[in-house]
C-alpha cells in the first residue's frame, strides 16, 4: 500500500502531460562505470500526476558498498539482496514507453545505463527530465535547488533523506508542483533524448595515470629523453604498440596519442609516413626518430621536473592572493583581458562589451562586491538589434544588476526594445504583472517591488567579461571537491550547441586526448571532468578539483555551435558556477558581444598558488571546434 501523499490533478496540463518514470538510485560511489547501484525505487505517474506504479529494492553489489554514513546500506544489510540483472527486467518494463524522472537525472541514468549493460540488456529510456534542471529554469527563491531545499518550498514533506523509495516519492511532489510552475511561466521542459546506452563508453575501463613530471621541451638531436616529454608514435613498429607506450609510461615519458607543436618527439619507422601524426610532426618541426633509438634511448632516461616542484604560472596580469582569514565568499575582482590568442588558429576575435571596467594594477586591493540601483534585480530584454540587445545587457550589468536570458520566476523586470513588442513571451509577462520599460529606463532606473523578486535571496555575483572570482577554501580542507560551470542559451534556439572542456598543462595543452571532455566522451579517464546533459539549451562541466593531478593547472570550458550559424544568430549565453550541482552559484556571467564567431571560451578555472579562481572569459573564434580543440593539442578526426 503507497504511504505517497495524495496527488493534485494535472489534468489541466495538457503541454506538460507524459507517463512519467521517477527513479532513485543509492550507489557505492559516485563514478558510473566504476561504482553499482545498491538501492533503486521507481514511482510511475500518469499524464494527470496520479501516481499508477510503485517499486523498490536493495541491490548486492558484489563489492564494498562505499559511503556508508551517507546512504547507511551496509554490507550486511545487503546481504541476500539479489544482483541487479536479477530485477533488470522488472526495472525496464516500468520504464519502458516512460520519460524517467530524477533529481540530477544524468547520474541516475548513467548509473542504470551502466548497470543494463553489465546484464546485457538494453536500458528502455528514450527520454529523460531532470527536476534540478527544471527548477534552473523556474528559479523558485530558495537558497539552493537540492531536492529537500526544494521539498520544503513546495510543501513536500519528506521522511527519511537518501532512502531511494522516500526520495521518489519527494521526487513525486516536486515535479507536480514544478510542472505547474513552468506552466505559469510558460516554460518548455528541458527533455533530453536518450540514445541507446549499448555503446563502448558504458564498458569500464582504467584511467590513464597523468603523468608526474613536466615537459622539458623538445628531444635535442643526440639527447637523453627526460622524464616529463611526451611522446607519440605512429605507423607499424616491430614491438606492439601497447608495450612500447607502457614501456614509456614505467620510464616517466608522457605517451601521447596526437602530436602538437609541444610534442618532444614522434616515433616511426617510416619518416616519410602520411599518417596525420607524421604531417602534424613535419609541420610543427617536430624532432622524428625510429623505434630502435627509441629503445635505446629508454634504457638512459635522465630526471625530470615534478609537477609539484615547478612554480605555478599565473595569469596575463596577476591580482593579489586574498589575505589570510578573508571570507569564503570572495569579492570579484577584474583582470586582465581572457587568454591570449591561441596558437596555432586564427586571430580570436574578442569583441569588448561597452563599459566594462578596467584591469587593475598588481597591488590593487579586490573591489566590493558591485552594488548600484539595479543590485539583486534580474532584468530580461526583448527586442532591439544583436549591437542593442549587447549594450541593454551591458548596462544592466553596470548598474549592479543580472542580464537573464529567458523568463524565469526570478525575472524582476523586461525590457523591450524596438521589436520586443512581438515576442510571444510578452503576454505571459503581462499577465505574472512584471515591470515593462523602455530602453530610456536604463539611464537612471527607478525599480519598484516585482512579483518575481527574490524576496532576500543571496544573489551570486555578477561577472563581466575577464571578471575573476576565488573559489571558496572551506577550513581545513582546501578546494570544495566539485565545482561545476553550466551554460544556458535562450530556448528558442534552433542550432546545436555543444558545451566541451579541455584539462591543460603548464603548456596550455591536454595531456592526453581523453582530458578533452565533448559529447562523444563526456567524461575524462580520471573521473575528473564530467559533462552533464541538463537539456536541449543547457550542459554543465563537473569538476573534481580535489583530484586533478598536479599536471593539471588550468580547465577551459567552450562552446561550439554545430553547423552554419554563428553565435550572433544565436545571442547571449548565460553561464553560473558554484560548488556542485544542487547549491547556490558562486558567481554568474552574460557572454554575448559575439557576432560571427562559432566557438567561445566561456570560462576558466585556474590555479593560483593552492586555490583556484573562476574567470568569465567570453572570447570567440571565427573557427569550428576541431581548430579549437587542435590548437590545445587534441588529434581531432571525422
Amino acid at each position: 500500500m503507497s504511504l505517497a501523499p495524495a496527488a493534485p490533478d494535472l489534468s489541466d496540463l495538457r503541454d506538460y502531460a507524459f507517463e512519467w518514470a521517477l527513479v532513485d538510485v543509492e550507489t557505492s560511489g559516485l563514478v558510473p562505470r566504476r561504482d553499482r547501484v545498491l538501492s533503486v525505487a521507481v514511482v510511475t505517474l500518469g499524464p494527470d500526476g496520479a501516481q499508477t506504479g510503485e517499486f523498490s529494492t536493495l541491490l548486492n553489489p558484489g563489492c564494498d558498498p562505499g559511503p556508508v554514513h551517507v546512504h547507511g546500506l551496509t554490507a550486511e544489510r545487503l546481504h541476500g539482496a539479489p544482483a541487479f540483472d536479477q530485477v533488470a527486467e522488472r526495472l525496464g518494463a516500468l520504464l519502458e514507453g516512460r520519460v524517467l524522472v530524477a533529481h540530477n537525472a544524468q547520474f541516475d541514468y548513467d548509473f542504470l545505463a551502466h548497470e543494463f549493460a553489465r546484464a546485457r540488456l538494453r536500458l528502455p529510456v528514450a527520454r529523460r527530465l531532470c527536476t534540478l534542471a527544471l527548477n534552473r529554469r523556474v528559479d523558485p527563491p530558495t537558497d539552493d535547488l537540492r531536492l529537500g531545499t526544494l521539498a520544503a518550498h513546495y510543501g513536500v514533506p519528506q521522511l527519511k533523506a537518501h532512502d531511494a523509495l522516500d526520495d521518489t516519492r519527494v521526487l513525486a511532489g516536486v515535479l507536480r508542483a514544478s510542472l505547474r510552475q513552468a506552466a505559469r511561466l510558460d516554460l518548455p521542459l528541458p527533455l533530453v533524448a536518450c540514445p541507446p546506452r549499448q555503446d563502448p563508453q558504458f564498458a569500464p575501463k582504467p584511467p590513464k595515470t597523468p603523468c608526474a613530471f613536466r615537459n622539458p621541451g623538445r628531444l635535442a638531436p643526440g639527447g637523453p629523453l627526460v622524464q616529463g616529454m611526451k611522446v607519440a608514435v605512429t605507423g607499424e613498429t616491430r614491438t606492439a604498440r601497447s608495450d612500447l607506450v607502457l614501456r614509456g609510461v614505467a620510464a616517466g615519458l608522457n605517451m601521447m596519442g596526437s602530436v602538437s607543436r609541444h610534442t618532444s618527439a614522434l616515433v616511426t619507422n617510416d619518416s616519410a609516413a602520411d599518417s596525420a601524426k607524421a604531417r602534424r610532426a613535419r609541420a610543427e618541426g617536430v624532432p622524428v626518430i625510429d623505434e630502435s633509438a627509441f629503445l635505446r634511448l629508454l634504457g638512459d632516461v635522465r630526471p625530470g621536473t615534478s609537477h609539484e616542484g615547478t612554480p605555478l604560472p599565473g595569469p596575463a596580469r596577476t591580482v593579489p592572493a586574498p589575505e589570510a582569514g578573508s571570507a569564503p565568499e570572495a569579492a570579484p575582482v577584474q583582470e586582465s583581458a581572457p587568454s591570449p590568442a591561441l596558437p596555432a588558429v586564427p586571430t580570436p576575435r574578442a569583441p569588448e562589451p561597452g563599459g566594462a571596467a578596467a584591469a587593475p594594477s598588481p597591488g590593487t586591493k579586490r573591489a566590493a562586491k558591485p552594488r548600484g540601483p539595479l543590485s539583486g534585480r534580474r532584468v530580461l530584454v526583448l527586442g532591439g538589434t544583436h549591437p542593442e540587445a549587447v549594450a541593454a545587457r551591458t548596462r544592466v550589468v553596470e548598474l549592479g544588476g543580472a542580464a537573464a536570458i529567458n523568463l524565469s520566476a526570478g525575472v524582476t523586470d523586461v525590457v523591450v526594445l524596438d521589436g520586443g513588442h512581438a515576442d510571444r513571451r510578452l503576454a505571459r509577462i503581462t499577465a505574472l504583472l512584471l515591470p515593462v520599460h523602455d530602453a530610456a529606463w536604463l539611464v537612471a532606473p527607478v525599480v519598484t517591488e516585482a512579483s518575481g523578486a527574490d524576496g532576500g535571496r543571496a544573489a551570486a555575483h555578477v561577472l563581466p567579461r575577464g571578471g575573476v572570482v576565488d573559489l571558496p577554501l572551506p577550513k581545513g580542507r582546501g578546494p570544495a571537491d566539485r565545482w561545476t560551470v553550466t551554460a544556458s542559451w535562450a530556448q528558442q534556439t534552433a542550432c546545436e550547441i555543444d558545451v566541451v572542456a579541455f584539462v591543460l598543462d603548464e603548456d596550455e595543452q591536454v595531456s592526453f586526448d581523453e582530458d578533452f571532455v565533448f559529447y562523444g566522451a563526456p567524461e575524462n579517464p580520471g573521473g575528473t571532468v564530467r559533462l552533464l546533459g541538463d537539456g536541449p539549451t543547457e550542459q554543465t562541466v563537473s569538476l573534481d578539483l580535489s583530484t586533478l593531478p598536479p599536471s593539471a593547472r588550468k580547465v577551459v570550458v567552450a562552446a561550439a555551435i554545430d553547423g552554419s550559424p554563428a553565435f550572433g544568430d544565436v545571442g547571449a549565453l548565460h553561464i553560473v558556477s558554484g560548488p556542485g550541482t544542487s547549491a547556490a552559484a558562486l558567481a554568474q556571467a552574460t557572454l554575448d558581444a559575439a557576432t560571427t564567431e562559432r566557438t567561445m571560451l566561456l570560462a576558466e578555472i585556474y590555479r593560483r598558488g593552492e586555490s583556484w579562481r573562476l574567470r568569465a572569459v567570453g572570447q570567440g573564434y571565427d573557427h569550428g571546434l576541431d581548430a579549437l580543440a587542435r590548437s590545445y593539442g587534441v588529434d581531432v578526426t571525422d
